[in-house]
């Protein structure tokens, strides 16, 4: 029986006068980070919005649309791009960024050559689960210090899509994301929390400034590569736990089929892509697996209408303008719920798999991963450095194969 009641398969085409709606709530789902990302790194946010949409496009071809996730900017490379642009250049951490693509796909081919039977050991339930709870946890600061920017709105906008997601009905409930957005926004206009000065000075139509444009190519400098490249090993792991999530969501075993190679194998080639463009670094969206969980809307063709919207949105000046004037209170409303979700799920697959919590050994690799990945330690070798969930997972990963088991234990995997 399937985990969570689905209105439509990850299959399933809604019609269209339903799923235009579900895409864009997708994209105010992703939005606001995937374009925070190149804001903080002084690269092009419409630039970052196309290649957001074209890579989550890649994604989707090379996983025969198997697999219901968005790609937006990963936050992981943000520290990294900033050093190496200062140093390197911008072109220079652009070069950095595809050979970050180049790890992806390195282990891709490694996963697709020796096969899955190495991860059962490296990544059980006890590892993984909290993993993706602290994915979840560790985003938390940023939706609080949005809600407080304006409490009553973001109270406001969170209300509505908790009303909408358990009292809905018909379509109503299924697009709780997106009623919490617009009436939120409405509120904040109320509250004179928007600034419609973003909008007036924005074209109608603005090319967005890829590299084949402007001429700016990526180059190549092997100082920036081993500064960016080594942080795909911390994304190919949340990318990891992100996968599994989505599995237990739609109730699929999306390890085995398509298969965690191919998603490797599609982020990689958006990550390389991105990077040839002047986009940032991609990962799946936790954001957007919040949206699948709470509206049971599976349906692939969603995903990739929302990645289709992203692509225009980086054309039409005004229009991506208008999102942007999404005040932070009404973000912060939505991604409360979001980000509670995701960890909610982490917690849900520790429980289903009857992770002993009574066993020390269990006990002490939970408590550590927790500890390091919510406190946000960093890990410095030379001048790489891995900041928070990197980290935790791969103590956590030590750890599970460094300790004794218990003879009596025994322990569910989360790759069957």
């Amino acid at each position: 029986m399937a985990k969570f009641a689905k209105i439509y398969d990850i299959e399933e085409v809604p019609p269209i006068g339903k799923s235009i709606p579900l895409s864009f709530q997708h994209v105010f789902a992703m939005f606001g980070a995937t374009i925070l990302v190149p804001l903080l790194t002084g690269l092009n946010p419409a630039v970052t919005l196309f290649c957001s949409g074209l890579g989550t496009l890649i994604f989707h071809l090379v996983n025969k649309g198997k697999v219901p996730a968005y790609l937006g900017s990963s936050f992981a490379f943000i520290a990294p791009i900033i050093a190496v642009s200062k140093t390197y250049g911008v072109q220079g951490a652009l070069g950095g960024m595809m050979a970050a693509g180049i790890v992806y796909l390195i282990v891709f081919a490694i996963i697709a050559l020796v096969g899955l039977k190495w991860i059962d050991r490296v990544l059980p339930t006890v590892v993984v689960g909290p993993v993706v709870m602290i994915i979840g946890l560790s985003l938390t600061p940023v939706a609080i210090q949005e809600a407080e920017k304006g409490l009553v709105t973001a109270f406001i906008t969170a209300a509505i899509v908790i009303a909408a997601s358990i009292f809905g009905r018909g379509f109503f409930k299924i697009i709780p994301i997106l009623l919490g957005t617009v009436i939120g926004y409405v509120v904040a206009i109320l509250f004179g929390q928007v600034n419609f000065e973003l909008i007036n000075k924005a074209a109608w139509i603005d090319l967005p400034q890829l590299t084949i444009i402007t001429g700016h190519l990526p180059m190549l400098s092997w100082g920036a590569v081993s500064l960016i490249a080594p942080i795909a090993i911390a994304t190919i792991v949340e990318d990891t736990g992100h996968l599994l999530v989505i599995g237990e969501t739609v109730d699929r075993d999306l390890m085995h089929d398509p298969g965690l190679h191919r998603v490797l194998l599609g982020n990689g080639l958006a990550t390389f892509v991105a990077g040839f463009l002047g986009g940032v670094p991609e990962t799946t969206y936790g954001e957007n697996i919040g949206v699948l969980a709470i509206t049971r809307v599976f349906s692939s063709r969603v995903i990739q209408g929302a990645a289709v919207i992203a692509i225009l949105l980086s054309f039409v000046g005004k229009f991506g303008a208008a999102i942007q004037t999404i005040p932070e209170p009404v973000l912060g409303g939505v991604t409360i719920i979001l980000y509670g979700m995701i960890a909610s799920v982490g917690l849900r697959n520790m429980v289903e798999a009857r992770v002993n919590m009574a066993n020390n050994r269990n006990l002490l690799i939970v408590s550590v991963i927790f500890t390091l990945g919510v406190g946000g330690i960093a890990l410095t070798f030379g001048k790489i450095s891995f900041i928070g969930i990197g980290p935790a997972a791969i103590i956590g990963i030590l750890l599970n194969l460094v300790l004794p088991r218990e003879k009596e234990a025994v322990e569910s995997t989360t790759i069957k």
